[in-house]
């Protein structure tokens, strides 16, 4: 092992530990039965995702030559190709153990998933009937022979493999093996419920039910056995932009997101009781190199899926639904923009009701007196009331600007679709500044004030979408700080004319302050330590894998600072290390909701400064993003805050100790109370709602 691989973890190993703990959230027996599934299709939507963006990137070091030491901070992209394969087989195979283990508990609960051998006669004739009237007219059937070029396989799309043994007096096909694809609608419901049968419900997927009707569909050929095995293929998710100087930014992007579909392999995920034949047959045509991730796995492919398994009803195996509870301070009130005059608020979803966002801008694009509004967007809802209320203001006359970001990773095509509808309604849209994305994530309006405009506005550190703000934990700080507010429509100045680098005294901004305002902050903590005034360093975030911002974490720990880090997702810092990182604790939270702020609480001698942020300790995101991170000048919600951060850090029931030995290990709970952090929030709110 290197110096490089003593210091940091490699972000894309520590990306699968991160997967490694949903997986553990799908075997937690304390988890409610149904959501245990759901998990499973949360991971397995991350690895697709995984293997779309971070294993392609790898295989594009490979594939050019290079060894990639550099770019990979110390390992060679040959052997990292490797290691990443031989742990997704691993956690593969967990995950498909943790499979049949529900399927067991679920069995006790009078719900049973079966396939095609366990169809009864009643179930055939449902089946019959909705195979001929729903998958029938859908079905894509190719048949596979030297006289035809192999088709070429989609991304996004689920395919079973058939292979048939034929008799020797066949006459349409006279090979002695024939091979066909049958690709699976995705539009189609993947689980079918099947008629109930006294107290025992049942349910069959789309997979299992193509099986059953393989008779049907190749009833024209004379075969002696058939069977079917589902292969699944994962491509480069990268977008080569069109460089035609003729075609709108709009469209380049559209094209190339088409294209993607069809970009370069990177696995291939197969049956892995596929026939040894069918198996080679299907390399040597899709043409899998050495540097794509061959993976054997179980029956079902595309376990995403899971994360829409049927609930029956069944309440009980879910957990329970929380009801949002109303802001303080907003609550009540006829007029959030005169409520945020007299006193910043914090919203926090899920614990809070998020259409507080939705009804902010609702009234600035009703009322008389508002002018402007400007706002970023990063990722939208499907069915997008913010997109909704920002076009009504255009209607009413208001100058609406939307800075939309069209290169969202998987979600171009919404934002897409949502730009060209605001464009048609009169919305100025901007597309930011070339080579940077736009992550921040925030609004501005300006509302006439007698005979001066007056500015309000809300930042946050998620996406204004009402449908992840059920499950995915953010602020969003509602405010009417004139100082604040100005930056920020500084910060829309520089997406319009990108070449002015505009100043901040408040707002810490990428691309081109964040990174230096953080390292002065810490720089700061040191300061106070070696001069025996109160110091320490508190963050919450969803990644850390810039190796210089960790470099000033391990300077300030070498110093003496205490340091807290509550990292979700991938953290390449390795605390606890003596001489290195003995003064770093770090811990991640993955339960039922998606913890998704980032906060920094720098202690500044016993008066803290807190921020809330966009930007993780990413690279991309200090360098190469547009990113807001804005105080917290309200002294009831900077302690607001910081007790929300005390009782995530205090959790002993889904917290994860992040250390050298990199296992995942929960945290110990000793002589303690459990203390769910999830679930203990919401009562901290329920009882700041009822403080006089």
């Amino acid at each position: 092992m290197n110096e490089l691989q003593e210091q940091y973890v490699n972000r894309e190993i520590s990306w699968l530990q991160f997967n490694e703990r949903v997986l553990q959230e799908a075997a937690d027996t304390s988890v409610p039965l149904i959501d245990r599934i759901r998990f499973l299709g949360i991971f397995s939507n991350n690895l697709d995702e995984f293997f779309k963006v971070r294993y392609a990137f790898v295989k594009r070091i490979v594939d050019a030559g290079k060894g990639g030491r550099s770019a990979l901070k110390g390992i060679a992209a040959q052997d990292l190709l490797a290691q990443i394969t031989d742990i997704v087989i691993d956690h593969q195979s967990a995950s498909l153990n943790i499979l049949k283990g529900i399927y067991k508990e679920l069995e006790k609960e009078n719900i049973f998933v079966i396939d095609e051998t366990q169809v009864s006669q009643r179930q055939h004739e449902f089946i019959a009937d909705y195979f001929q009237n729903k998958v029938s007219p859908a079905l894509g059937v190719m048949m596979l022979n030297d006289q035809t070029s192999f088709p070429g396989l989609q991304d996004n799309a689920a395919y079973l493999t058939v292979r048939m043994e034929m008799h020797e007096d066949a006459k349409i096909l006279t090979d002695p093996v024939s091979y066909a694809l049958i690709e699976i609608p995705r539009y189609l419901d993947r689980f079918i419920i099947l008629p109930q049968e006294g107290d025992k419900q049942f349910v069959i997927l789309l997979d299992d039910l193509i099986r059953y009707s393989l008779g049907t569909i190749f009833s024209l050929f004379n075969y002696k056995s058939i069977e079917a095995h589902m292969i699944k293929i994962t491509r480069d998710a990268g977008l080569d932009m069109d460089s035609d100087l003729s075609k709108s930014f709009i469209a380049k992007i559209s094209k190339s997101v088409k294209e993607r579909s069809s970009g370069d392999p990177v696995r291939f995920v197969y049956d892995k009781s596929i026939h040894e034949d069918t198996l080679s047959y299907l390399l040597e045509h899709l043409e899998i190199e050495a540097t794509d991730s061959v993976i054997p796995g179980g029956r079902y492919h595309y376990r995403r899926d899971y994360m829409k398994f049927p609930s029956f009803g069944r309440q009980d195996l879910l957990y329970n639904k929380i009801k949002p509870l109303p802001v303080r301070g907003l609550h009540g009130s006829d007029s959030i923009l005169d409520a945020i005059d007299k006193k910043d608020a914090l919203l926090y979803a899920p614990y809070h009701d998020f259409t507080y966002v939705i009804r902010f801008l609702r009234e600035a694009a009703l009322d008389p007196r508002v002018e402007k509004i400007k706002i970023t967007i990063y990722r939208l809802a499907e069915i997008s009331h913010i997109a909704g209320s920002l076009i009504n203001a255009a209607k009413n006359g208001k100058e609406v600007t939307v800075q939309i970001e069209l290169q969202a990773r998987f979600d171009e095509e919404a934002n897409i679709r949502y730009a060209e509808q605001m464009q048609q309604e009169g919305v100025q849209l901007i597309f930011g500044v070339t080579g940077l994305k736009v992550h921040c994530k925030a609004c501005v309006i300006e509302r006439r004030n007698g005979k001066k405009n007056k500015r309000y506005g809300f930042i946050s550190t998620g996406n204004f979408n009402e449908s992840t703000a059920k499950i995915y934990t953010d602020y969003t700080l509602f405010t009417a700080n004139q100082k604040i507010l100005k930056e920020v429509n500084k910060v829309f100045d520089f997406l319009e004319v990108n070449y002015k680098i505009k100043k901040y005294n408040h707002l810490i901004v990428s691309p081109h302050y964040t990174r230096n305002v953080l390292y002065n902050l810490i720089e700061a903590e040191i300061e106070n330590h070696k001069k025996g005034l109160p110091s320490g360093i508190q963050i919450k975030l969803n990644n850390m894998s810039d190796y210089p911002m960790i470099d000033k974490l391990y300077e300030a720990s070498q110093a003496g600072v205490s340091i807290k880090i509550i990292a979700r997702g991938i953290c390449c810092l390795i605390p606890g290390v003596e001489g290195l990182s003995e003064n770093i604790e770090v811990i991640s939270i993955v339960d039922k909701f998606l913890e998704h702020p980032r906060v920094f609480i720098f202690e500044n001698q016993g008066d803290p400064k807190v921020y809330i942020s966009s930007a993780d300790f990413m690279t991309r995101n200090l360098d190469r993003r547009v990113e807001i991170g804005c105080p917290i000048y309200d002294p009831d919600i900077k302690q607001e805050i910081i007790d929300t951060f005390d009782i995530s850090w205090k959790d002993n029931v889904k917290a994860r100790v992040i250390s050298a030995a990199q296992d995942n290990a929960y945290r110990e709970r000793e002589e303690e109370p459990a203390l769910r952090s999830q679930f203990e929030m919401y009562t901290y709110y329920q009882k700041k709602l009822n403080q006089v």
